[in-house]
């Protein structure tokens, strides 16, 4: 790799740990910010609500706006408008502010992580792009993992404000390595639709809402209209775009047997580590009875081993089937968080550590080849629609899980996240399951092609 495509990679992984963080540390900082502001708890959870919102109900406009005017022209302006909004997040005086800037924080980091992948295809050829997302993937599945930590040890020598100022700076880093290095992907002919634009921003928006309203048990009537709402403008969203070239809402890659199983796939394995990371700080504060230091520091073992093993993974998904490592990766996850869920009253250090570590071992190994097989199942052409999808299934996974926890509390009360890390492993293994039908898929694929 020369020396230009080392620092274009710098600038993507700089900017996808940012909108990757922001999340898990804006979770960590409300009780803080709910304080500082005057709000309740439950107002407060519209800090995280409005960035996943418009993170989720933009990424494939974006990502379909990235192969129109060029994915390069959609990162730099994503990352430039996450800056603004950083800094809008750190001086706003109230909450409905705090919640505007955060949406458009959202915004800007849908327009970076839409195209993210399709920018790291073009730096890799394409029998050496499992290098390329294994590194995205460590890093984002480092930054999910470590958010927590970051914002607690910020949060204990400043003001909630300084996790949203110090985005600022680095951001502006991130604008100085992208704007003379990013490459210059083509461009497709077609045009861009703004209705079917709306009818995604709507569809999806509206499913997000409805997954959170459901986590907080509220009303029937909210989450039915919520999924009402979804349902239909989802439907008039694939009757647009069906039969269209590059449809915005990538109906032509999903009729792919490999693609589709991959974003399948994906759903349940982020569904899992949603599930997992949002239920075991309380799990290890609340029924074990670990300080908050602690907790941190028994979560570690998890993201370390990740950072190991996606790069080694990535290199593997160049030289055997994708389908295979990630059926071996989320049973591995799965045997973890069923061995969390088993543990005794008062584990060691090392009992913990090591279920951490397995389970680490099968996120890693699932996950950069499962983003391969996403990205070398579409066309070059359609790399930024499938870019988009990468984005679009981590995010719902993630939302999803992190539902089912709030209900899991909800049903089960102090037992919730034992609940919690046991529907992970339920959702790990479905995922492993999905995960090896490809190789099925595969097989019939290379079989009609030989006769």
């Amino acid at each position: 790799m020369s020396s230009a495509n080392r620092i274009a990679m710098i600038a993507i992984m700089l900017a996808v740990a940012l909108a990757t963080l922001d999340t898990a540390i804006a979770n960590t900082a409300l009780p803080a910010i709910a304080r500082d502001l005057h709000s309740t708890p439950a107002q407060s959870v519209w800090v995280v609500n409005a960035y996943q919102l418009a993170m989720v109900a933009t990424i494939l406009p974006f990502a379909a706006l990235g192969d129109v005017v060029g994915h390069r022209r959609v990162y730099i302006g994503g990352l430039a408008l996450f800056t603004a909004a950083s800094l809008a997040c750190a001086a706003t005086p109230t909450l409905p502010l705090l919640a505007a800037a955060r949406f458009l924080q959202g915004v800007g980091g849908s327009a970076i992580t839409s195209v993210s992948i399709a920018l790291v295809s073009a730096l890799y050829p394409r029998h050496q792009l499992g290098r390329g997302v294994g590194v995205n993937s460590l890093v984002v599945g480092v930054s999910v993992a470590v958010g927590p930590t970051i914002a607690s040890l910020i949060l204990s020598m400043a003001s909630w404000s300084w996790l949203f100022t110090i985005n600022v700076p680095l951001g502006l880093i991130g604008l100085a390595f992208a704007l003379p290095a990013l490459p210059r992907t083509a461009t497709s002919a077609h045009r861009f639709d703004p209705v079917a634009a709306l009818l995604s921003v709507v569809a999806f928006g509206a499913l997000i809402f409805a997954l959170g309203e459901g986590g907080q048990q509220a009303p029937a009537m909210y989450v039915i209209g919520a999924l009402a709402v979804a349902m239909g403008f989802g439907s008039w969203l694939m009757l647009r775009e069906a039969g269209r070239v590059a449809p915005m809402l990538p109906v032509d890659l999903l009729r792919r047997p490999v693609f589709a199983l991959s974003a399948v796939t994906a759903v349940c394995a982020f569904a899992a580590q949603g599930l997992a990371f949002v239920s075991l700080p309380f799990y290890f504060v609340d029924v074990m009875h670990r300080s908050q230091i602690e907790t941190g520091f028994l979560i570690t073992p998890w993201p370390v081993v990740v950072a190991i093993a996606a790069p080694v993974a990535g290199r593997l998904s160049d030289r055997y089937p994708p389908g295979a490592l990630g059926a071996a990766g989320l049973a591995c996850l799965c045997a973890g968080l069923v061995l969390l869920t088993l543990m005794p009253a008062h584990p060691s250090v090392f009992a913990i550590g090591a279920r951490m570590a397995i389970c680490g071992v099968g996120f890693g190994l699932y996950q950069s080849p499962n983003i391969k097989a996403l990205m070398a199942s579409a066309p070059r052409t359609r790399s930024g629609g499938a870019s988009g999808v990468v984005a679009l299934s981590r995010l719902i996974g993630q939302t999803t899980g992190a539902a089912l926890v709030a209900l899991c509390f909800g049903v089960a009360g102090r037992h919730g996240p034992v609940l919690a890390l046991a529907g992970g492993a339920m959702f790990a293994a479905v995922g492993g399951v999905v995960s090896g039908v490809r190789l099925l898929a595969l097989s019939h694929r290379l079989g009609d092609a030989q006769e």
